[in-house]
């Protein structure tokens, strides 16, 4: 089965810098296979049988701060639950190239609270649209991600759970990848 891990925060401003192929190698070292990296922020590409994710992220995360002695939230998903993740997309906005980094999807650790959802939704101001649906956030930030609030930082403190933020193009790219 085909998975997709989605590392937070790593190579960013040169904070927790790992290097693809080293990344690539400790993957390797854990039992997966046929293992692909896409760019610089922690995009893991593999196969294994089917696997228990929670007990698969954990395992994923000692292995990086054993490696690195720094923490690296991982998230998980498959490449079936991507490929329906982007069908779900509710804005149109996604369908134009052009938008595919106004258009953000969030991964979250875990689900929201309803409360937590209700507080977030408040901070929505137009032309901004976000949209939940179960753990993964849409955002489409007209004037761009850089100039929006809703920044990953700000949604996870909304909603209380960890999150990881990634645009549309490197979101379809990953899924066009893990479709090899």
């Amino acid at each position: 089965m085909k998975y997709i891990s989605i590392l937070r925060g790593i190579n960013v401003s040169g904070q927790k810098k790992i290097i693809m192929a080293d990344l690539k190698a400790l993957y390797e070292a854990q039992g997966f296979e046929n293992v692909l990296t896409y760019i610089q922020s922690g995009n893991v590409i593999f196969d294994a049988d089917e696997i228990n994710q929670q007990e698969s992220i954990a395992r994923i995360e000692k292995a990086i701060e054993a490696e690195y002695g720094f923490q690296v939230p991982v998230d998980l998903r498959t490449h079936q639950a991507l490929g329906e993740i982007i069908e779900n997309c509710p804005f149109e906005e996604a369908q134009n190239e052009e938008n595919g980094a106004k258009v953000m999807l969030i991964f979250l650790k875990t689900l929201p609270s309803q409360k937590s959802i209700n507080l977030l939704l408040e901070a929505v101001k137009a032309p901004e649209k976000l949209t939940i649906k179960g753990t993964e956030v849409y955002l489409f930030c007209s004037n761009g991600y850089g100039r929006t609030k809703l920044n990953n930082n700000f949604i996870e403190k909304q909603l209380g759970v960890s999150a990881t933020t990634r645009n549309w193009r490197s979101v379809k790219k990953i899924y066009d990848i893990s479709n090899t």
